[in-house]
């Protein structure tokens, strides 16, 4: 499985590059802080996977990197090719990006 680290994440913010970010935590954790991915609940995104990109870098996140990683890992036996790990999940970006944002 490939991660990409909240800094590198941040970097690819700060280019402007191109990308999807999935977000694939519960909808109320959602409410309580998000980087604005696109809300694809764990539960439901192996059944939704026409909206994953197979054209463009795919960054899946949850609250640790857990719950992503396994989708990650899920999704990579499907046959994608593209998608990464966001690395301690929106906790790390919390700590190591945003200090401000509201956590849980």
């Amino acid at each position: 499985m490939k991660e990409i680290t909240v800094q590198e994440f941040k970097k690819k913010l700060d280019n402007s590059e191109e990308f999807q970010l999935i977000d694939v935590r519960e909808p109320f954790e959602y409410e309580i802080c998000n980087l604005s991915g696109e809300l694809i609940p764990m539960g439901i995104i192996l059944s939704e996977t026409e909206k994953i990109s197979k054209d463009k870098t795919v960054i899946i996140h949850c609250k640790s990197g857990g719950r992503s990683g396994a989708i990650v890992n899920e999704l990579e036996k499907a046959g994608y090719t593209n998608l990464y790990n966001l690395k301690g999940g929106i906790l790390a970006y919390a700590r190591e990006i945003d200090p401000t944002m509201t956590t849980y």
